[in-house]
């Protein structure tokens, strides 16, 4: 049976009180009985209850994590910068699955209020009034990462999709290709969906090109099926195409298998560019060009940004991420 603070305070011949006040770093108590307590913690294995602690301190040294899909690379490598920076503050991350349609998002809310977390940071998820009806309730800092709510007042760190979006097309019109279908997500997301088409489309009017809706092709999601379905897409409308430009890397890999297997070369016949730069991207052969968001800078970002607001209280600024494009072996040079 495991020890209580009533049988430390026994073993060293104090109040539970006292034992309290020396677990939560409380004063009045002297050196001598602070050594005697923790000389019995470490006798019997007491192990203090994180969120029985968190009910007197208000601080249960836990932080949320909410991913609409924890298993891609883009999600790893986030919730990695995240993990570091908690790790360094004494905090351990509980990590949620909300699924790509967020169906999850307001269940796990409630549960993370009922664990008492310290914060809440929420990643490539749009902001619905019921979600920020539950987060206000919970009177705890919150950030987006990869998201931004024009409705609601939540800090958040992300690149500039648009921005980097066009740079990515731009990219491939300064290697000589004209021809660019794009392999995007849903054209009604306001997160990853719509600032990436516009991007795309954008750079093609900078360029003299006149963008067609017909070379968008629309996913519903961002994984790997969906860029391997765009891919088969194109081709059955056999579209007159140089290059593919994917809203993520799993869309371009995705897109790059199909096309290989079915006898097109990359990128001798077909220039495909990614987004994310995820390590997927240089795992590939050949490895994928891509525009990269620093997503481990992203999730150490949010996550200082949410420990400064548990400590301060003060209103964060948002910030703004820089993108670049990670050149590889997919874009061929056509000039």
């Amino acid at each position: 049976m495991s020890a209580t603070i009533k049988d430390v305070a026994k073993h060293a011949n104090v109040s539970i009180a006292t034992v309290s006040r020396i677990i939560n770093k409380k004063p009045g108590f002297s050196p001598e009985t602070e050594q005697k307590v923790l000389d019995s913690i470490q006798a019997l294995g007491y192990q203090p209850n994180a969120l029985a602690r968190g009910l007197i301190n208000k601080d249960t040294q836990t932080i949320g994590v909410l991913f609409p899909a924890v298993s891609n690379m883009f999600a790893s490598e986030v919730l990695s910068g995240i993990e570091e920076y908690a790790n360094e503050m004494g905090s351990s991350v509980i990590v949620c699955n909300t699924a790509e349609d967020g169906e999850r998002t307001l269940k796990y809310l409630q549960v993370l209020s009922e664990k008492r977390v310290d914060g809440i940071i929420i990643v490539s998820e749009y902001i619905k009034e019921e979600y920020y009806k539950a987060l206000s309730e919970m009177k705890i800092p919150k950030v987006l990462v990869s998201s931004i709510s024009f409705e609601y007042p939540i800090p958040y760190v992300k690149v500039d999709d648009r921005h980097a979006s066009f740079s990515a097309v731009n990219y491939l019109i300064g290697k000589g290709h004209r021809k660019i279908a794009m392999i995007a997500g849903n054209s009604t997301d306001p997160i990853a969906g719509v600032p990436r088409i516009e991007g795309y489309m954008a750079a093609l009017r900078a360029n003299g090109i006149e963008p067609s809706n017909d070379m968008i092709i629309h996913c519903d999601g961002f994984g790997h099926k969906d860029g391997v379905q765009a891919m088969k897409d194109i081709m059955d409308r056999d579209m007159d195409i140089t290059a593919v430009f994917a809203s993520s890397d799993e869309l371009a890999v995705g897109a790059m298998s199909h096309a290989i297997r079915h006898g097109i070369r990359v990128p001798d016949d077909l220039s495909v560019m990614g987004y994310d730069d995820t390590k997927l991207a240089e795992m590939m052969i050949p490895s994928l060009t891509t525009v990269a968001q620093p997503l481990y800078e992203m999730g150490l970002m949010a996550a200082t940004m949410l420990f400064d607001m548990k400590s301060s209280g003060a209103v964060i600024e948002s910030r703004i991420m820089n993108h670049k494009i990670m050149e590889r072996e997919t874009v061929k040079n056509l000039l």
